[in-house]
C-alpha cells in the first residue's frame, strides 16, 4: 500500500501578520518549535506503521519554489514540487497532484494535507491515517473530522452518518458552512458533528474520476496545463496559459458536498474522527491556544519581559518587549511592524493587511528580510537617495549577471569571500575589503567558499527599486 503525501502550500496566512506576509506566508515560518509549519507537516508522516511512503509532493505557487526546496533540503527530503503559476484554490491543486502522482503509471493513495496546520499528537495522527489508508485502498474518499471541544464559529463542520463497522469510520451525512454561535453550540451538543480539517485520502485515480464527474472543466484545464508542462529537476511546471483558464474551486465545494449527497456517479465518502491536538492556526488566538504557557496563561517568545500579565501572547523578533498589567492581549514585534490586538479581535488583522495593500505599503507583502534562492537580504536603512542592505549569500550560490540603470553599489565584505564579476574582470574580495559597482555596469556576485558570505551593500542613485534589474544570465531561471 503506497501512500503519496501531498502538501498543499497555497495559503497566505494574512491573519498572522506581521509575522506572516504574502510573499513569505505562515507555512514557511517556525511558529511552533524549530521546524516551519510546512516542515512539520512533512515530518509527521514519517514512520507510519504498515505503509510504504513515497517522497513528499508539495503543490505551491511558483513564487515560493526556492524557499520550499531549501526547507525540504534541510530535512534531507527530496520530492516533486508542483508549481502553480497562479492560485486556483485546492481542487485544481489536488488535480495537478493526482496527475503528477500517476505520471509513471502508479496509482498511489494520496494523503492530502494543508501545509499550515498544527497537529501535536503525531502517533494519534498516524494511527488514524493508517485506518484511512485501508479504506481509501478500497476506493472510497476519506476525510478526517476534528473532534470538537468548543462551539467554534470559525470552522466548517462535517456531520457523520451511519457507522461503517470499521473502527470509528462513518459515512458522511453532510458538510455545513461556518455557523453562528448558537448553531455551533447545537452541533457540539448533538455529538455527530466534527470540525472540517481539510485532510483527505483517496487514490489518485479516484480523485480524477470524481473531479471529472463534478467539474469536468477543472479536470480539462488541469490536464491541458499538465500535458503542456515540463520538468525542471524536482520542479514540475504546468503551462501558465492553460492553467490560468482553470476555474477556481475548493475540494469541498467541487466534490465533497456532492459525495455527501450520495451522488451515485461518485465514490462513497467516509469521515474518521481525529483527536490529535489539531489547529489550523488561522489567527493569533488559535496560535496562543496550542503554544506552551506559563502559570498565568502567558506565551512569551523572544526577548520578552512580562509583569502582572495574564492570558497574553507576546513574540519579539529582535527588540526587547515589556508588558505590564495587561490581560488577553497579542503583541507581535518585527523589525518593520508591531501589532497590538485584543485576543478576541485577532480575526480582524486581515483588515489591517487590506489597508496596507490599499495604501501601497510593502509591509503587507514582504518582511524587511527578504529570502532569495541564493540567500537573503535585509534592508537596514534607507534615505532619499541611498539604501543600505545586509546581504547573505549561501555557500556555492551566485546572483544573476545583471545591470542597473539608476543606481551604483558599494560592497563591503564582513564575513567570507566574494567572487565579483565586473564587466570583463573577475576578482575576489575578502573580509574587511570593499569594491564599487558603477551605474550601468554589468556585474555578478558569487560565494565560492564553504561558509556563508555576509556583506553590506550601499546603493546610491535616483531610483532604488527592486525592479531596476536587467538580468543577462540567471541560474534560477528568473
Amino acid at each position: 500500500m503506497l501512500i503519496q503525501p501531498v502538501v498543499l502550500s497555497g495559503g497566505s496566512g494574512t491573519r498572522l501578520w506581521p509575522l506572516s506576509r504574502e510573499k513569505y506566508p505562515k507555512q514557511l515560518l517556525p511558529l511552533i518549535g524549530e521546524d516551519s509549519l510546512l516542515q512539520a507537516t512533512v515530518r509527521r508522516v514519517d514512520g507510519i506503521a504498515g505503509a510504504q511512503l513515497a517522497a513528499p509532493m508539495v503543490v505551491c505557487n511558483e513564487e515560493y519554489r526556492f524557499v520550499i526546496a531549501e526547507q525540504l533540503r534541510l530535512m534531507s527530503k527530496k520530492g516533486p514540487i508542483v508549481l502553480e503559476p497562479v492560485g486556483r484554490n485546492t481542487a485544481p491543486a489536488l488535480t495537478l497532484a493526482a496527475l503528477a502522482a500517476m505520471r509513471e503509471g502508479a496509482d498511489p493513495i494520496l494523503l492530502v494535507m494543508p501545509s499550515d496546520h498544527v497537529i501535536l499528537d503525531t502517533p494519534a495522527f498516524q494511527a488514524v491515517v493508517y485506518q484511512g489508508a485501508l479504506l481509501a485502498d478500497e476506493g472510497v474518499v476519506v476525510t478526517f473530522g476534528i473532534t470538537p471541544d468548543s462551539p467554534e464559529t470559525g470552522y466548517g463542520y462535517i456531520q457523520s452518518g451511519a457507522s461503517l463497522g470499521k473502527g470509528s469510520a462513518c459515512m458522511i451525512a453532510r458538510f455545513v458552512e461556518k455557523p453562528d454561535l448558537a448553531t455551533a453550540q447545537s452541533y457540539l451538543d448533538a455529538g455527530t458533528y466534527m470540525w472540517n480539517s481539510g485532510l483527505f485520502m483517496m487514490r489518485a485515480s479516484v480523485w480524477l474520476s470524481a473531479i471529472g464527474v463534478c467539474r469536468a472543466d477543472i479536470l480539462a484545464a488541469c490536464r491541458m496545463a499538465w500535458e503542456k508542462g515540463s520538468a525542471d529537476g524536482d520542479f514540475l511546471r504546468v503551462d501558465q496559459e492553460a492553467f490560468c483558464q482553470c476555474p477556481p474551486d475548493s475540494i469541498d465545494y467541487a466534490v465533497m458536498e456532492r459525495i455527501a449527497a450520495l451522488d451515485a456517479a461518485l465514490p462513497a465518502g467516509v469521515v474518521i474522527p481525529l483527536a490529535a491536538g489539531w489547529s489550523d492556526v488561522g489567527a493569533w488566538d488559535a496560535l496562543w491556544k496550542v503554544l506552551p504557557k506559563d502559570a498565568d496563561g502567558n506565551v512569551a517568545q523572544g526577548d520578552v519581559l512580562l509583569h502582572d500579565c495574564r492570558n497574553t501572547l507576546v513574540t519579539s523578533a529582535g527588540r526587547l518587549v515589556a508588558c505590564i498589567g495587561v490581560d488577553d492581549l497579542v503583541v507581535v514585534e518585527t523589525p518593520d511592524a508591531i501589532l497590538v490586538s485584543h485576543k478576541d479581535k485577532t480575526q480582524e488583522v486581515k483588515k489591517i493587511v487590506d489597508r496596507l495593500k490599499q495604501d501601497g505599503r510593502s509591509e503587507g507583502l514582504l518582511h524587511r528580510k527578504v529570502f532569495r534562492p541564493w540567500g537573503s537580504y535585509d534592508g537596514v536603512d534607507a534615505g532619499e537617495r541611498f539604501l543600505v542592505k545586509r546581504i547573505m549569500v549561501n555557500p556555492g550560490a551566485c546572483l544573476s549577471l545583471q545591470m542597473h540603470h539608476h543606481r551604483a553599489e558599494h560592497w563591503v565584505v564582513v564575513y567570507g569571500t566574494a567572487k565579483v564579476t565586473r564587466e570583463d574582470t573577475i576578482y575576489l574580495v575578502s573580509e574587511n575589503e570593499s569594491t564599487f559597482i558603477p551605474l550601468g555596469t554589468k556585474h555578478r556576485l558569487e560565494n565560492p567558499g564553504r561558509v556563508p558570505l555576509e556583506m553590506i551593500e550601499v546603493q546610491s542613485g535616483s531610483y532604488l527599486g527592486e525592479d531596476d534589474i536587467v538580468r543577462f544570465e540567471d541560474v534560477y531561471g528568473r
